[in-house]
Formats: structure tokens, sequence, C-alpha cells
């Protein structure tokens, strides 16, 4: 998991929710030389690709497939929540109050279509690349227009989550964001909460040397489906966490409970709440506050 290296750093003016940072300067696209259509392309490097390595701890799994009480947290649920030495949060509708691509999407003018595409994709219906490649081709958003919403639109995040990340923090616990979304939209999220940018696992949207829309980095692991639990088993291998806890909405959040991924999975539906992944989670929960209060 490395950082970005001998790399040139183009400057994108963002805002976010809190008015005392009009420019995130490590929220930035960075120039490649990299042959796609015969044009330049502007992207970010993602960590390097590792194999993934079997926990010390095993997954902790639902009760039943048709869980109804698990938003009573057992013994066993509250005790990896405590002694968690990693956690990981998706982004959209978690983190954030909405879904970024949509927000784009809608930005740009076509909105309730690329809802659908979200909505079928979140609920596991159809592969997460199918569906992120068929959003992105209803508006191929353009470098300029990128721009225009991030100044335009500054980031929602969750009520709690702040203190929340606040919390794990003062308790050692290592952050991660790690979300379908993209790069440019998460990095004022993750300047909010103080999570380091090498702490990011997010697509990256692809430009031409005129800003022009290209498309995605399909070699980014949360670009399929899979993905999300592709990049906690990278995390593991790099940390070596003994307890992991994957924090989110989706149905590829719920894949990341697997052998050398995360050990637990709360689904949060404070936002949507998703009943097929919900009913499989390890704790349910609609306020970050439930999690708060658990840890003191």
């Amino acid at each position: 998991m490395e950082g970005l290296v001998n790399s040139r750093i183009i400057p994108i003016r963002t805002s976010c929710r809190r008015h005392y940072s009009v420019f995130l300067p490590t929220f930035s696209l960075q120039l490649r030389n990299k042959n796609l259509n015969k044009g330049q392309v502007w992207m970010m490097r993602r960590p390097k690709s590792l194999d993934s390595v079997a926990a010390s701890i095993q997954p902790l799994e639902a009760s039943t497939t048709g869980n109804t009480d698990n938003r009573q947290p057992s013994k066993e649920v509250l005790e990896l929540w405590r002694s968690a030495d990693a956690v990981c949060f998706d982004v959209d509708s978690t983190v954030c109050v909405d879904e970024g691509i949509d927000e784009l999407a809608e930005f740009c003018g076509a909105g309730k279509a690329v809802a659908e595409w979200t909505a079928r994709a979140m609920g596991g219906s159809v592969p997460f690349e199918e569906a992120l490649s068929a959003r992105l081709s209803l508006f191929k958003p353009s470098l300029a227009q990128v721009q225009d919403f991030l100044d335009k639109r500054p980031p929602r995040i969750s009520p709690g989550i702040e203190e929340l990340v606040k919390k794990l923090k003062a308790r050692n616990t290592d952050v991660y964001l790690i979300s379908g979304g993209f790069r440019q939209m998460i990095n004022p999220v993750a300047s909010i909460l103080g999570i380091p940018q090498e702490n990011i696992f997010a697509n990256q949207l692809l430009f031409g040397s005129s800003g022009e829309f290209l498309g995605f980095d399909a070699n980014e692991p949360t670009s399929r489906s899979g993905g999300k639990a592709t990049a906690v088993q990278q995390i593991r291998k790099v940390k070596g966490y003994k307890a992991l806890v994957m924090i989110g909405d989706g149905a590829t959040d719920l894949e990341a409970r697997k052998p050398g991924g995360a050990n637990l999975f709360i689904c949060y539906a404070g936002v949507q709440h998703r009943e097929s992944v919900a009913a499989k989670a390890n704790w349910l929960v609609f306020s970050f506050t439930d999690l708060i209060t658990a840890l003191e």
C-alpha cells in the first residue's frame, strides 16, 4: 500500500462542508503515460496488488440467513467490535448520506437512469463492474464537469461519523475508506475525517489530454464484484491485523466478510435499508451512535 511516488500533482480545487477548507491539495489527478485510445490519461496510481492470505481469526457469520435479531449484537460481536485493530468503512450511503455517482449524474443531467442502476448494483442483482460501466456510459462526465461538481456540491457526511472515527483513532484503531465510488469525490471526505490517502481504496476516473471522459481504471480492485473483499485482504496482508471490521450498506460490503477479509460485517442502514444485506449482517445499526456507545 504505497503512497504516490514519482508523480506530478495537478491540483484540483474542491470544497467541502467545512468552510475553513476551500482547497484540498492532496485530492488531485496525476498524469501518467499510458496508452488508451491513443491519448494521455489522467489518473491516480493505486497501491500495489497483493495476494490474499488466511486471517488469524475466522469471520463471524450471521447466525441465520434470515437473521431478524441482529439489531441486538451478541457478546461475541461486541467483543470483536471492541477489539478490532482496523475498521473499514464504505463511503456512499454510509460515511456520506448520498451515492456519489448518483449525485454526479444528477448534476450532469442523467440522475434518474443512473440511480436505477445504482439500486440494482447495491442490491447485488447485477455484477458491480457491469453496473459501474453502464452508469458512466449514460453521462460520460468530463474533467471540467467533475471539477465544477466538486466546487458546487461539497460532501455531506452522515451524523455521528466524525465522532466515531475520532473515537476509533483514540483507541489506536486504524480507519480505512473502501469504496466503489471515485477517488476524486472521496478524497475530500477523507480530508474532513482525517483519514490518510494511503488508507483509501477506490476507483479512478480516466480523462484524455483535453479533459474528455475515457472510462475508469479497471485495474482497481474496487471496480468489480468482490473488489472490496480483495482490498480488505490486501490490507490484512500488509498490516497483519488480527481483527478487522467492515461497515457498509450494500452487497459489495457484505462480500468483504470472508476468510482473510473482514471478521465482522456491520450493516449501517441509516441512509439505505437494503433488507437482503441487513439480514445477513452480524449487526444491524441505524445510527452510528450505537457503535460509539458500544465502545464506551
